[in-house]
Formats: structure tokens, C-alpha cells, sequence
């Protein structure tokens, strides 16, 4: 069920860092980005690693130079990538296209693929050296709004990492923007996707109007943990797991999605980690991609932000003492609110909120479903990724990724970041759920605070 930590250190020889302009002239232009993007609880920067097998046809072949090449020749089309963020008044975001370029780096790790173990999957040892934060370029502003390292491994493989200031694009864009540089990779002269900008699609109507009540933008009061005493961990969840949750939930539930039922049962599983008051508040938000919510759909290229949180709320006391039914149904009316009429409430009430507005942090869970986006399909000539996905949990935010045990099974992934103590009640919450097991009566003493 959870996956083992593993204790595998190796150094990692770096190259200084470059810049990686498109590979011919492009417009410059200033593009502003849309009501949705510029909001503040996107503006963050959000990693994604994808791991590569050697293959003996692409011998000689060096996948830095190769997708260094292809990077640029994409950036002729994606080339917003390589402008800067400017702000305008009341804190507009906009995209100077300077085509100054990504940042680029180059390694070798003496490690092979096989040394990362039988399963793959965050958090992943010496990250930090895989993915390396250059001093100065993590700003929201005049920064490069993309970092990419190439680490070339012992066997023959290497390591695709990527570090998005999020207020580019979600992770259907980023997807369709890392295809295209697999594209060119491969020999491609243009994507198959051609991109699309039109950030005024998701933008406030004139006038702007706020019409349903955003819980998933509240203002809750409480202690946040210092990032220093956090853990992370993954969980993994097959067939025989989903099953077991499953059979938890009355007759009228069971044909709920797997992200219905799950959100439910990680949501539970980590309000009972923090232990909160029973009479606290908590939150779940949901990422709800919205292309296909528009009339008509938003155009298949367009990699912007297209998502909403909606939020559930109840008490723990609500939440604990439930079945995990109650959870699901919670999920299910979360997700169902979405509607084109719901994005563009959102982006009103940025507007009129001057972008100020962030999702609670203070016990709120946020899951994101990344399993059908296909970051492991990517292919820069040596075949589909062995895995592909966000590289961490974000503090709140986790992610549900597709991938594979060591049996070679496929399910469902989950990145968890906790505080230590709380990962350890998470794990045996979790084990109790799935073994069929009633949840503690929530009368206990708090134990640690509430912070997540």
C-alpha cells in the first residue's frame, strides 16, 4: 500500500546553467494572460519528472543535445515560454515576449535507472540535484518561466525534469508543450497540436459577476506547519484497494469514479492526521479541468490555465463519524457545480478582488487528477517514459498519478505531504479504512496543530 522510502544517494555533475531561445525570430509582443492564470493561488512554480530507459537503437545519441535542439525549435510555436512576466495595474499578469529564452541545464549522475528500485515514484531521492534550483530564477516576475534539466544516467537512460511557473499553464498545457518538444525530437517540423493563446476566454465578463458562493477562496484562520517539518510519501492504489473502498460505500455510490473515491478516502484519511477540533471546518478542492464544460468547447491547443477548485466543506466531527459515503457524496456535489457559468464567476471575483484572493491552506485538502494526462507517453526518441508525473506533493496540494507496482500492476499513485506525525496516523488511517476498520471516536486530545 504505501511505498518504501528509499535511502539511495548519488552526485550529480551539472553543466552551468543556459539559455534556450527559439530556434527562429518570433513576434514580440506583449500577451496578457487570462483571469484565471493570473490569480494568486497560481503563482507558484510546479515540478514534473519523467524517467527514461536506455534504448540500444538511440546508441551514440545524446538526449541533452537532442532535446536542447528540439526545446528550441518548439519555442518557435509555444514562444510566450520564452518571454517574462510583467504586472500591470490592479496586479494584471502579462507575458512580455522578449524570446530571451528558458533555462537549460545539462547533468550526469553517476546512478542508473535500476538503483531507483522496482517502483518508481516520489518523493525521489536527491531531487533537488535532478532539478536544480538556480539561484535568483524562481521569481513570479522578469524570471524565465521555464527550467528544464537533462540528467544523462549511468545505463544509458536519463531523467527529463521540469520546473513551470504556473501561471503559464495547467498540466494538460504543460503535456501538450513537452509533446511537442518530443515531436521535434523525433523529427517532427511543427505539432500536431497546434497551440492556442485566447486567454480571453476564460476571462471576466463586462461587467464582472460573482454568481455562486466560493468556499474554495475563504478566509480561514489557524497555524500553518513550517515546510521544514514536513514529509513526503506515496500510496499506492490497486485494483484490490479500489475494491476494498468500494465495497465501504451503500449500493446507490458504488459506480462512483475512482477520483470520487478516493478524494473521499484521502480526505478522511488526512483530516484524521491533523486531528483538528471536531467542531473545525474542513476543506477539500477538487481541480476540475473545464475545457469541455464551455458552448463550445475551448479549442483543443489551448494550453492555458483551464481549471476551478470547487470546495466541500463540513466539520471533522461530520467527517469522522460518517460513513465514507457521506465524503463521496460531498466529492460528487463538489465536481457537479462546475459549469461554464462557474469559471466565469471565478474570474469575476478575481477581478474584483484585484487577484488577491488564495485557497485556504489551513485544514483544506487539494487533489489533483493527472492520471489521464499522459506525461509518461511522452517520447523524445527513446520510447515512453518508465514514469511521468508532478515530481512532489505541494504542502495541501496532492496528486493522483498513473503508474505501475513492482508486479507491474497499474493504479493509482498519491503524493502525501504531512508533517512527521501526522503521516504516520495518515498511513494507519488509511490501512484501518482498508481493511474495513471504523474510524477513532474524534474526542481524543489534539495531539498537532492544525496546519494543513
Amino acid at each position: 500500500m504505501a511505498t518504501p522510502f528509499t535511502s539511495l544517494t548519488f552526485t550529480v555533475r551539472r553543466c552551468e546553467p543556459e539559455l534556450v531561445a527559439p530556434a527562429k525570430p518570433t513576434p514580440h509582443e506583449c500577451k496578457l494572460l487570462s483571469d484565471i492564470d493570473d490569480q494568486e493561488s497560481l503563482r507558484f512554480q510546479i515540478p514534473v519528472i519523467q524517467f527514461y530507459r536506455h534504448n540500444p537503437s538511440m546508441q551514440g545519441k545524446d538526449p541533452a543535445k537532442i532535446i536542447r535542439e528540439a526545446l528550441a525549435k518548439a519555442l518557435v510555436f509555444y514562444y510566450p515560454f520564452a518571454g517574462r512576466l510583467r504586472e500591470g495595474p490592479n496586479r494584471k499578469l502579462m507575458v512580455d515576449c522578449t524570446g530571451e529564452g528558458v533555462l537549460f541545464i545539462e547533468a550526469d549522475a553517476d546512478v542508473t535507472l535500476e538503483q531507483f528500485g522496482d517502483e518508481l515514484h516520489p518523493p525521489f531521492p536527491c531531487f533537488d540535484e535532478l532539478l536544480y534550483d538556480v539561484p535568483g530564477s524562481e521569481g513570479m516576475l522578469n524570471c524565465p518561466l521555464l527550467l528544464i534539466q537533462i540528467t544523462r544516467m549511468k545505463c544509458g537512460g536519463f531523467i527529463f525534469a521540469v520546473r513551470l511557473n504556473h501561471v503559464m499553464s495547467d498540466g494538460a498545457g504543460l503535456k501538450q508543450l513537452v509533446s511537442a518538444v518530443g515531436e521535434m525530437a523525433r523529427g517532427m517540423v511543427t505539432s500536431s497540436i497546434p497551440p492556442v493563446w485566447e486567454r480571453h476566454l476564460l476571462d471576466a465578463g463586462d461587467p464582472p459577476r460573482v454568481m455562486f458562493t466560493h468556499h474554495e477562496y475563504d478566509e480561514v484562520e489557524g497555524i500553518i506547519t513550517p515546510p521544514d517539518n514536513m514529509v513526503q510519501r506515496a500510496f499506492f492504489f490497486g485494483p484490490n484497494e479500489i475494491s476494498s473502498l468500494r465495497r465501504l460505500l451503500p449500493r446507490h455510490l458504488r459506480q462512483c469514479s475512482k477520483f470520487e473515491l478516493l478524494t473521499a478516502c484521502l480526505w478522511r484519511c488526512r483530516t484524521v492526521a491533523i486531528n483538528p477540533d471536531p467542531d473545525d471546518e474542513v476543506r477539500m478542492m477538487c481541480i476540475a479541468n473545464t475545457r469541455s464544460k464551455f458552448n463550445p468547447p475551448l479549442p483543443s491547443g489551448y494550453y492555458g490555465n483551464a481549471f476551478v477548485f470547487p470546495a466541500a466543506k463540513t466539520t471533522a466531527r461530520k467527517l469522522f463519524r460518517n460513513p465514507l459515503g457521506y465524503a463521496v457524496e460531498l466529492v460528487k456535489q463538489a465536481k457537479a457545480s462546475v459549469t461554464e457559468e462557474y469559471v466565469k464567476s471565478v474570474s469575476s471575483l478575481m477581478v474584483i478582488r484585484d487577484k488577491q484572493l488564495h485557497f485556504p491552506v489551513v485544514r483544506s485538502f487539494l487533489i489533483s487528477d493527472v492520471t489521464s494526462f499522459g506525461f509518461g507517453d511522452v517520447d523524445y526518441g527513446w520510447g515512453k517514459a518508465v514514469f511521468g508525473g508532478p515530481a512532489k506533493a505541494l504542502g495541501p496540494i496532492s496528486f493522483l498519478i498513473q503508474s505501475k507496482d513492482k508486479n507491474g500492476e497499474v493504479g493509482t499513485l498519491v503524493s502525501i505531504c504531512l508533517p512527521a506525525p501526522a503521516m504516520e496516523s495518515f498511513a494507519k488511517e488509511l490501512d484501518n479504512i482498508l481493511k474495513g476498520q471504523p474510524v477513532e471516536d474524534v474526542g481524543k486530545p489534539i495531539k498537532i496543530s492544525s496546519a494543513m
